[in-house]
């Protein structure tokens, strides 16, 4: 909340990004305001409670809802653990508390304090807690209270089963009774796991009462094996801990088929409660919260508390990755140590050799933000992943490394990522000189400029005195130029510097004829008004035929030496094409036929005449017929088409 009353809203610390709540225009500050967190609202977005007047206001991301309460104004307020209730403290000294969504009163207590408390917290879901100087007051939920004295300022903290209560010389915990505690150890108990817990008692001390005890609550022994391994996970003193567990596994002897896995885990769960409760690390964590939070909270909270060992231990005892423990040793060992670099790195390798895939990446960008280079480069030799290793060596402005470390790993998006890095850094006669030795990023510069950037590739072919490649640029260039002029031009430059190189006689060669047949095309185009550019030699020919341009297409055989066979074929098809039978006539009786004849083209063109209804034509197609048995049919074909 801003000094304007502006709620603003950031749910992410690690990648903060301020959203601004809906407005409240309050004309005064608010007596109290709390948090409902996401995960406890219907919109599954973030609340706010105001009190204002004698009402509260529900803010969220779009609008200010008004409760319409009159108990008010509201000193203080606070939201339980579990998101459900709310408790509040009134200008008058009441304390009353509702469900979040206001729809439930669930209590009200009159504390006879117009003060208001200094603190208002909830002791787990279960009571409320209210803090005076040297006055703690517990409120129940049907009006019940306890109250405590304390001399010293205390703090209360609390937590989803209990209150902690801090003072200068001790932490406290205040806690509901957990109900199979209450059920053993509650005065004059007859509950199963009570006449458990005293069968044992009885077996120990050799008393016959121990076999009466157990068989008083053989149906429900599973029940009292359960509640005796669970009160052993909320005591705190090592003696009840081992009776309890004690009590369920003389309990379990009595069963057959009892599944003790739970046994087990609960056993492994004391240990570790036991290792951070332990004085020289002084973390007084419940069962119930180290099941809330799960063991990598717990081994999160050791390693940030730099407790590596007793982390390394807790994981590998409940077999867990060390990964992240290690590093952070690493991490630290590099901020804390007075050693020279080849010492640091030394010790870090050698205690995470034994941890192969281990990342060393996060250790070396360590070392490198704490100024030691030539530490972070060599610990990032030992980084198993180049994914990770590239970018950091990037960052750390060892461009060769990361380029030989891309390369090395095979993986061509890593060699982009630095071969662009790199181009958009350093000059570019810099940037070919430190690509030039090495073949896979020349040949993936190559790659990526043919397809985005040719002015790139011919700047890199140029520097590296590539001439062909750079005439076969020019020469691409030139067949995809719309320009016809433009083509020519750029077909002249490629032909000139292929006619410099022996090797080059063909590509030379070809260059000249698809100028000089450019140049014949342009001729063709203004005599005919027809497009000819593009087009081939053989496909210029056929369009010559076919616009009746008889003589240019026999130029264009003579300029360009088109073998007869290929000739006679397009001005063949040519002709059929536009019926010119004329032409074909004339074409067939020129000289002998270098393609030989086709009956069956006889019969073909009869059959296409006779579709087009051309009884003219079929006759000229009959009258050249030489073969009997075609000439029949083409006689029969005619004569329907007469009757028609």
């Amino acid at each position: 909340m801003t000094s304007k009353c502006q709620l603003i809203s950031v749910t992410n610390f690690e990648e903060p990004q301020p959203k601004p709540m809906a407005e409240i225009n309050l004309d005064e500050p608010p007596h109290s305001w709390t948090v409902v967190p996401p995960q406890f609202t219907l919109s599954r977005h973030v609340e706010v409670l105001i009190a204002t007047g004698s009402t509260i206001l529900v803010v969220d991301s779009k609008e200010a809802t008004d409760q319409h309460l009159t108990q008010g104004p509201f000193t203080k307020m606070v939201v339980s653990p579990n998101g459900k209730f709310l408790a509040l403290f009134t200008m008058d000294g009441k304390l009353w508390v509702v469900s979040t969504d206001f729809q439930k009163n669930l209590s009200e207590y009159a504390t006879k304090s117009k003060i208001p408390p200094q603190q208002l917290v909830w002791c787990g879901t279960d009571s409320v807690v209210l803090y005076w100087d040297k006055i703690v007051l517990m409120v129940g939920p049907f009006g019940d209270w306890i109250k405590y004295t304390y001399e010293d300022p205390i703090y209360l903290a609390s937590e989803i089963d209990g209150v902690r209560i801090i003072s200068n010389d001790k932490c406290e915990l205040l806690q509901k009774v957990p109900a199979s505690t209450e059920k053993i150890f509650k005065i004059g108990s007859t509950e199963p796991p009570a006449m458990l817990y005293d069968a044992l008692d009885h077996y120990e001390r050799k008393s016959p009462k121990a076999d009466e005890n157990i068989r008083s609550i053989k149906a429900e022994l599973v029940e009292a094996v359960d509640s005796c391994i669970e009160a052993a996970g909320f005591e705190f003193q090592h003696h009840h801990q081992r009776s309890l567990l004690k009590a369920a596994s003389f309990g379990k002897c009595f069963l057959d088929n009892y599944n003790a896995n739970n046994f087990v885990d609960m056993s492994q769960t004391i240990r570790v409660l036991n290792a951070v409760r332990f004085y020289d690390i002084g973390i007084p964590l419940t069962y119930a919260q180290y099941k809330r939070h799960s063991p990598d909270a717990l081994i999160d909270r050791l390693i940030h508390r730099n407790n590596h060992l007793l982390a390394i231990r807790i994981a590998e005892y409940l077999k867990l990755r060390t990964d992240k423990i290690l590093i952070h040793w690493a991490c630290e060992k590099i901020k804390s140590s007075t050693e020279d670099e080849e010492s640091i790195c030394r010790t870090i390798v050698d205690k995470l050799a034994k941890k192969p895939g281990l990342s060393y990446a996060e250790i070396a960008k360590t070392a490198h933000d704490a100024g030691q280079t030539r530490l972070a480069t060599k610990l990032l030799d030992y980084e198993p992943r180049a994914a990770d290793q590239v970018p950091l060596l990037i960052s750390m402005q060892e461009d060769e490394t990361a380029l030989i470390k891309a390369i090395e790993s095979g993986d061509t998006d890593l060699v982009y990522l630095v071969i662009f890095h790199l181009k958009r850094k350093l000059p570019l006669g810099e940037f070919f000189r430190m690509i030039n030795n090495k073949p896979m990023a020349c040949n993936l510069l190559e790659v990526y400029c043919k397809e985005q950037d040719t002015e790139l590739l011919k700047d890199f072919y140029y520097q590296d005195d590539r001439r062909i490649d750079s005439a076969n640029i020019v020469l691409s260039e030139g067949f995809r130029e719309l320009d016809i002029a433009e083509r020519i031009k750029k077909l002249k430059i490629a032909g000139k510097t292929y006619s410099e190189f022996r090797d080059q006689v063909f590509e030379a060669k070809a260059v000249d004829e698809a100028i000089k047949l450019l140049q014949f095309q342009l001729t063709l185009e203004k005599d005919t008004q027809q497009s000819f550019t593009g087009l081939s030699t053989s496909e210029t020919i056929y369009k010559c035929t076919t616009l009746g341009q008889h003589h240019k297409a026999t130029k264009i055989k003579t300029d360009f030496k088109i073998p007869d066979k290929r000739f006679w074929w397009v001005k063949l098809r040519a002709l059929v094409e536009v019926r010119d039978w004329e032409n074909l006539e004339k074409l067939a009786k020129s000289k002998k036929s270098p393609i030989g004849y086709e009956i069956g083209a006889f019969k073909e063109a009869g059959e296409q005449a006779y579709l087009n209804k051309d009884a003219e034509g079929l006759r000229q197609v009959r009258a050249k017929c030489t073969n009997h048995i075609v000439a029949q049919e083409l006689d029969s074909l005619l004569a329907q088409l007469n009757a028609k």
